[in-house]
């Protein structure tokens, strides 16, 4: 049965481009202000079965929030028809019905009748609401003497113990500290049980994909994707990484200028102390790229994808035994992985006039993060010809949930029969 379906809905806000400074003004000058039209959401189609966890995902901004406000009735479309059957809570901001000089019992009464309960039904549940805060030390001193978290706490067990037949949530999984979060989140895994119907928001794509049978993709308000979980993840992530390798690779576009000073090699227009290039200048290291697979230039990277790192050089003076390196760190400073030829035992000998070397990993395992990359060029003994700080900056994203530096390649042996 369809208890949430949605037709061709509309939804815009009027973005004013100066203000009113008083209401005289806003009289004299009525119907000649600036401003413009702004639609957050634009065409969207779709039904939510009952029983169904959907997640809502995409960027701030592409009207993910008015979509939940429009569900819950707290806004309305300027075209189109929305249709819901059942009672609706709503947990998008928390705590948005409190009174800070009530106490936390009577804004226990007041939100919930919000939610459309009557005062016998409060009373029923008022118990396990205050049990599900935490709060009962609290619970008939003004919100106003709360802290932030005591508040979010409130509201959420307001919201969550109304009995609903549909539940909205935005980004609110995060309230209190990490056991009340425990608890929020399998609270919300009942609902699922009970074949409630759930459509929430967030940016934590592993939620998403461990509560979620369906998920749809907004993008400058319009229904990229609805359908699948991992499917609708998946090209979500894509598409970001598309739009961050763009941005990385225009910011390396942009590298400062190098110049030659006094026999040493440095960024022009260097803030820090100190060079962040030397060397004796015997060989020079004269561009450096980066690239994915099928040989594209990229700046940005998923954990477990092919990378080579192309060294450009020129020689000013033949010199025997030379040695290329590299060397990976983490934005703070820690150094993830350093290697060269001389380490690899392999012998360069007879230099080109100018030349390319290439570092080539068939998987940069690599978590999560920022990162930058080190080249040098010196003798086997470790004296700088050439030596660049954070030449290249990159970016690493990853689609498991892995923690620390980098991803190991494991398996798993459960009663001797091996797990991948």
């Amino acid at each position: 049965m369809t208890v949430i379906e949605v037709k061709n809905l509309w939804k815009k806000y009027r973005l004013y481009h100066e203000k009113r400074p008083s209401l005289k003004e806003t009289v004299l000058f009525k119907g000649r202000g600036r401003w413009e039209d702004f639609w957050v959401l634009k065409n969207i189609n779709l039904k939510i079965e009952k029983g169904a966890t959907v997640g809502l995902i995409g960027e701030n901004g592409s009207g993910k929030s008015t979509f939940l406000k429009l569900l819950t009735k707290i806004i309305y479309p300027n075209e189109g028809e929305l249709n819901i059957k059942g009672r609706v809570s709503s947990l998008l901001e928390l705590g948005a019905g409190f009174h800070p000089d009530f106490t936390g019992r009577e804004n226990i009464y007041f939100n919930s009748s919000i939610f459309g309960l009557t005062k016998k039904e409060i009373d029923r549940r008022v118990d396990d609401i205050i049990s599900f805060s935490e709060l009962r030390d609290f619970i008939d001193n003004p919100v106003r003497s709360y802290s932030s978290g005591m508040y979010m706490r409130l509201a959420f067990a307001t919201a969550i113990n109304v009995d609903p037949d549909i539940l909205l949530i935005d980004e609110v999984l995060a309230v209190g500290d990490a056991a009340f979060q425990k608890k929020c989140f399998n609270r919300i895994k009942d609902f699922k049980n009970q074949k409630k119907t759930i459509v929430f928001v967030s940016h934590d794509h592993s939620i998403v994909e461990k509560l979620c049978n369906k998920a749809a993709w907004l993008h400058n308000g319009e229904l990229q994707f609805f359908g699948d979980t991992k499917e609708a993840v998946n090209l979500y992530l894509d598409y970001l990484s598309s739009k961050q390798e763009k941005r990385m690779a225009d910011e390396h576009d942009s590298e400062p200028e190098v110049v030659v000073h006094n026999g040493t090699t440095v960024d022009a227009g260097n803030d820090k102390k100190g060079p962040e290039r030397w060397g004796t200048g015997e060989i020079m290291i004269t561009d450096v790229k980066m690239f994915g697979m099928e040989r594209r230039e990229k700046y940005f990277f998923e954990t477990g994808e092919s990378m080579e790192v192309e060294i450009h050089y020129r020689v000013h003076r033949m010199v025997d035994n030379s040695v290329f390196g590299v060397g990976f760190f983490r934005n703070d400073g820690l150094q993830c992985y350093g290697t060269n030829t001389f380490i690899d035992k392999i012998n360069i000998d007879n230099l080109q006039p100018e030349g390319v070397i290439k570092f080539q990993t068939d998987s940069m395992n690599l978590l999560e993060g920022k990162y930058y990359l080190d080249v040098a060029v010196h003798d086997d003994q470790g004296w700088a010809y050439d030596y660049i700080v954070r030449r290249c900056t990159f970016e690493v994203a990853s689609r498991i949930t892995d923690v620390g530096v980098a991803r190991i390649p494991h398996k798993w042996v459960i009663n001797n029969a091996e797990v991948f």
